[in-house]
């Protein structure tokens, strides 16, 4: 689409608005004359053939532009863009967002989501200029020089976590976050130490003592082939023959043994109980134990699950003491401590809460470990390069911002 044939921001809008009632399932049904012709490609398809997919792809791009945080969040769940809430019907859509911001659902009606669709129309505008399309301001950039000067131990600071590319392409995500592991300094209680942010999925972990894997309080695996951080440590903790071929799903039945040890036949445990288990073959990987916390809450006659941010944190601190407890053993049996913690967004994916709400309530447990003078290798996982960016800044943020810590 040329300069001359911009499409009015008021008329997008009300495109965007209609999507939001509708939802995304609907988008064959809806007419959407702005949006369609802003998704097609010169000489791309026919005129006969469905647009609906291309403008998906074009609201996906437009919302994921917006650069992390409470309003891609929140634009994500108004949209049903987020994972698992699709088929969401509007209410529980505008619900789940006002719940981003933390205020209740008439007072989000009336204001912060007027905001939140106006900056995916905002999005839309610039990608349609052919521009890139760019967060909203928050702030003064940091200078060029800021970002890319690291402190003298190999730390990143939060500032080179969300610089910009310098020459980005329209189709990229802003801000990128492209290395896959940053050591981010902290403090608490006035101890200070590094966080290691991956940024990757959690098979491709290494040499990391104990990883911690959400789960239901049924202690009940997913199914291996799905996207779950515990569907892909089940995964990749099963014992293949040289053709691929299931041998021993090591992980689920280490797991089904504790639960038939220590839990009631046909119940679930305590919200913030946690199971150990072994790591089946990435201990290959030097991975050695993986800690299952059981953190979501079947909601009945559905498939979607509650999670409460008081239970997270019970988890971690539980996590914390299942370790002391285990190290007293290795000590016993001649073998190396456990060192090495890895944590998820507990709670983050089909449980419900937001990012930077599941990150508060494991952090919680985290600075009162370290403030007793915790001395652990801590390190925290997530798949997405905009979630990322928002651990970073909060780790960054943790009893106020952590210093540099001087080179020699």
């Amino acid at each position: 689409m040329s300069p001359t044939q911009l499409p009015d921001h008021g008329a997008v809008l009300a495109e965007v608005r209609e999507v939001r009632r509708a939802g995304i399932v609907r988008l064959r049904e809806l007419r959407l004359p702005v949006l369609t012709g802003m998704s097609a490609s010169p000489g791309e398809g026919s005129s006969g053939e469905p647009r609906f997919p291309a403008v998906e792809r074009l609201l996906r791009t437009a919302v994921a532009a917006i650069g992390g945080g409470t309003l891609q969040e929140a634009a994500e769940f108004s949209l049903g863009l987020a994972q698992g809430t699709r088929d969401w019907p509007p209410a529980d859509r505008r619900r789940r967002a006002a719940q981003v911001y933390g205020v209740s659902v008439e007072r989000f009606r009336k204001n912060q989501e007027l905001m939140v669709l106006g900056q995916v129309a905002e999005q839309l505008v610039r990608l349609a200029s052919g521009a890139p399309a760019q967060p909203p301001a928050t702030g003064a950039a940091a200078p060029a020089a800021d970002a890319g000067t690291a402190p003298a131990d190999g730390s990143a600071p939060a500032s080179a976590l969300t610089s910009a590319s310098a020459t980005p392409e329209p189709s990229a995500r802003p801000r990128p976050l492209a290395p896959s592991h940053h050591r981010i300094p902290v403090r608490a209680g006035g101890h200070g130490g590094h966080v290691t942010l991956h940024v990757h999925a959690v098979d491709l972990l290494r040499d990391i003592d104990v990883v911690v894997s959400p789960s239901n309080t049924h202690l009940a695996l997913p199914e291996p082939y799905k996207s779950s951080v515990a569907a892909s440590l089940r995964r990749a903790g099963a014992v293949r023959d040289p053709a691929g071929r299931l041998v021993e799903d090591s992980v689920r039945d280490e797991l089904r043994a504790w639960s038939d040890r220590f839990a009631a036949p046909g119940l679930s445990v305590a919200p913030g109980t946690v199971a150990p288990t072994g790591a089946g073959a990435l201990a290959w990987q030097g991975i050695r134990r993986i800690f299952h916390a059981a953190v979501a809450v079947p909601r009945p006659g559905t498939n979607d699950y509650d999670v409460q941010p008081a239970d997270v944190t019970r988890a971690v601190t539980r996590v914390f003491a299942l370790l002391a407890e285990e190290n007293g053993r290795s000590a016993d049996a001649g073998l190396p401590p456990l060192r090495s913690l890895c944590l998820p967004l507990l709670g983050a994916g089909r449980g419900g809460l937001t990012p930077a709400v599941s990150f508060a309530a494991v952090w919680a447990a985290v600075e009162a470990e370290l403030a007793r003078g915790g001395d652990w290798d801590l390190h925290f996982l997530v798949r997405r390069p905009e979630r990322a960016l928002l651990v970073a800044e909060l780790l960054a943020s943790t009893d106020g911002a952590p210093t540099e810590e001087p080179g020699p």
